[in-house]
């Protein structure tokens, strides 16, 4: 991987629901070409630090840059920053009552005005990276998990976005599902996809990532640009204890 340059960075970002403290004066920059994997206990934060960043969820204080523009919930330019920002589900998301392939092209058809035949040709060019062209007449109701969840991947890829935002997207899948999901993921990180990655899978998180961040009530624990060595000696001893959690479940 070849870092160019700072795609993205999240200043003292601090966002409180109630009386909650759900992230705390986190700060990260995201360089292009980089995949960050955040890792956490349930209820740290993971999911809402992506939803910040896709201008999902507001905060209270810091800031989020983008290309050196602002993302914030409110901005007037907030549909535009979003079409940089590819966002993967756990629950896929996709329309029921529209094919695959019409639920591929709805967004760059209707939303970047893009013409039809070019959507859709793009369309089966990434259906067919992932295996899935001929299901392009297919309903989601005829898709296995596993497929749901590639449809949306690929979904969010046609949009162009300069930085793709996974979240706990193996979450819902039978385990048999799971690996057909991953292996696109890791074929687009070795294809130079910047991304950020929320997820409980310990060995794909440590196949993937070029860095690993450990968060807890909020804020960065560890920060690790060795996932090999962090897996094997986390410097923390919190995240010393929170995979040894995944190790009891694995010997179970």
């Amino acid at each position: 991987m070849t870092i160019e340059t700072a795609l993205l960075k999240i200043e003292h970002l601090h966002k409180v629901f109630g009386d909650h403290v759900v992230l705390k004066d986190l700060s990260l920059t995201v360089h292009k070409g980089e995949v960050i994997v955040v890792i956490g206990p349930s209820g740290c934060g993971k999911s809402t630090l992506l939803r910040c960043i896709n201008g999902l969820e507001d905060f209270q204080e810091g800031r989020i840059l983008l290309d050196g523009e602002p993302v914030r919930k409110e901005s007037r330019n907030i549909s535009v920053m979003r079409q940089k920002i590819g966002m993967v589900f756990q629950s896929y998301d996709l329309f029921p009552h529209k094919t695959v392939l019409d639920n591929i092209t709805l967004a760059p058809r209707k939303v970047q005005k893009r013409p039809k035949d070019e959507t859709e040709k793009e369309a089966m060019e990434l259906l067919e990276r992932v295996g899935l062209k001929d299901r392009k007449d297919d309903y989601p109701r005829q898709l296995s998990g596993g497929q749901k969840q590639r449809v949306a991947i690929v979904r969010a890829l046609c949009m162009h976005p300069e930085i793709l935002l996974l979240d706990e997207i193996t979450a819902a899948l039978d385990p048999e599902m799971v690996r057909e999901v991953l292996e696109v993921v890791i074929s687009l990180a070795e294809a130079g996809r910047t991304m950020i990655i929320v997820t409980h899978e310990m060995a794909f998180a440590r196949a993937v990532a070029d860095r690993i961040i450990f968060l807890e009530h909020g804020g960065i624990v560890e920060e690790s640009r060795d996932p090999k060595k962090f897996f094997e000696k986390p410097a923390t001893e919190r995240a010393q204890e929170f995979l040894k959690s995944f190790e009891y479940e694995k010997d179970r």
